[in-house]
């Protein structure tokens, strides 16, 4: 997989690809994460990326020439399954799209900025909007480096046991169930008998039962979809 990230603020992103489980994904070649400056796309002395609004009103906007310039240049060299643009009115990320996204090839994330961009841009160039949830950041950096992490870790081959994310919660609308390590016994607090009873079958049972529980408990509402 290729993801290339359009960004005003390209140091900002690089940290998290920089350590753990997307560092390895990165050096073991399953995945290549290429950064974007915009301003490396304006045709101003200034390096412009933003204007005011027509009309009036609070907030600059982001300038489409930049964005076009990028983006048609980057298609140039492939084909990309994705144009996607981080913004807190696309839809939210759930696992699902997680799931959906991490079979594709290449993409393309735009982080936006200020008030974001000019709506020509989400007309013409984006094919799908995410936002990370119903609150707004002041860029779409760090919801395109929580977009990331969510879909990298279900290549396969990145995570050390690729079982893991299958069992993660969210996936079949379900939350994880209860898990446990040593001490058996801490301070009191006991780790339920059924996991040392060697009894697979009804330990898995047992985990789909908490998971069940857990999940009509904290979000009834995915027991709804």
């Amino acid at each position: 997989m290729r993801i290339d990230i359009i960004t005003v603020l390209p140091e900002l992103l690089k940290s998290p690809f920089e350590a753990s489980i997307l560092k390895r994904a990165i050096e073991a070649n399953l995945v290549e994460i290429h950064f974007h400056n915009l301003r490396d796309y304006t045709s101003d002395k200034y390096k412009s990326v933003d204007d005011y609004q027509f009309g009036g009103g609070a907030g600059m906007v982001m300038l489409i020439e930049p964005i076009d310039k990028c983006i048609s240049a980057l298609k140039t060299e492939r084909s990309y399954d994705d144009i996607i643009y981080m913004t807190p009115d696309g839809e939210r990320l759930n696992q699902g799209i997680a799931n959906q996204l991490s079979l594709k090839k290449n993409m393309i994330i735009l982080c936006g900025h200020y008030k974001g961009v000019d709506q020509r841009v989400r007309d013409h160039f984006i094919t799908r909007e995410i936002s990370i949830g119903d609150y707004v950041l002041s860029g779409g950096e760090l919801g395109a480096a929580v977009l990331c992490d969510a879909v990298i870790r279900l290549i396969p081959g990145v995570l050390g046991n690729e079982t893991s994310a299958l069992t993660d919660s969210f996936q079949d609308n379900l939350l994880a169930p209860p898990i446990y390590t040593r001490p058996r016994d801490y301070n009191g607090w006991q780790v339920p008998e059924i996991l040392f009873s060697g009894d697979f079958p009804k330990i898995e049972k047992w985990r789909e039962d908490q998971a069940l529980i857990r999940t009509r408990e904290r979000r009834p509402d995915l027991m709804d979809d």
